[in-house]
């Protein structure tokens, strides 16, 4: 039996959080074997606009909401980390985690732009890196350039799941009924959205530390 815990990490603004997030998570968690998803609930992401980005406490707490009653944990901990980047981020937990296995979880979209990451092959070589199909996104990502680099690391998933320990860099992909659901056509429907998730500030579930509205920025 293996002794560390499996943890997959789903980055993004979460703005707002909705019910693809957490399909996709619950599919991701059964596919891979995970004992958790931890939603990292960025305070700002530079490859986005500002325009239009919720307070981080909104964001949260709207996270919170999908993931109610789901073994999902929802966490702002770059505010705590102090960490800019994904890589260092990404670094930071593997150090404050070391009985964890982690699995950096990532839409095909992300995977089209990622070579724009800093450090992006450091990612990769920091852990495996699960890559779910999305609509629209899939023949951009197969033409990234990261994944001309990625592709030699490809996994199939029976392996993946079943190997006894995790090593980097591994490429697993998934692919699942798509979901068009987006915070895109969300926000579009309901500017005000954030306005349901006012209150006072929501406690980190991981950290279970306090979350206050600041808006700090967190590169990928």
């Amino acid at each position: 039996m293996r002794g560390k815990r499996r943890i997959g990490l789903l980055g993004g603004s979460f703005n707002p959080a909705h019910g693809g997030h957490r399909r996709i998570s619950l599919f991701v968690r059964r596919a891979l074997e995970l004992d958790e998803v931890w939603w990292m609930v960025s305070p700002g992401n530079p490859l986005k606009p500002q325009a239009g980005m919720a307070p981080l406490a909104a964001r949260v707490r709207s996270a919170m909401v999908q993931a109610r009653r789901a073994p999902i944990r929802v966490t702002a901990i770059e505010r705590e980390l102090g960490t800019r980047y994904t890589v260092d981020t990404l670094g930071a937990l593997t150090r404050r985690y070391p009985k964890h296995d982690f699995v950096w979880l990532m839409g095909a979209d992300n995977l089209a732009q990622f070579h724009r990451w800093k450090a992006w092959r450091d990612i990769a070589r920091r852990m495996p890196i699960a890559v779910i199909a999305r609509p629209g996104y899939d023949a951009a990502a197969l033409a990234s350039p990261a994944m001309a680099w990625l592709r030699r690391f490809s996994v199939p998933l029976s392996s993946f799941v079943n190997r006894g320990e995790w090593s980097a860099p591994a490429l697993v992909t998934l692919r699942f009924d798509p979901d068009e659901r987006s915070a895109t056509a969300i926000r579009r429907g309901d500017p005000d959205w954030a306005l349901r998730f006012a209150g006072p500030p929501p406690r980190d579930q991981l950290t279970h530390r306090l979350i206050p509205s600041g808006e700090e920025t967190t590169a990928p």
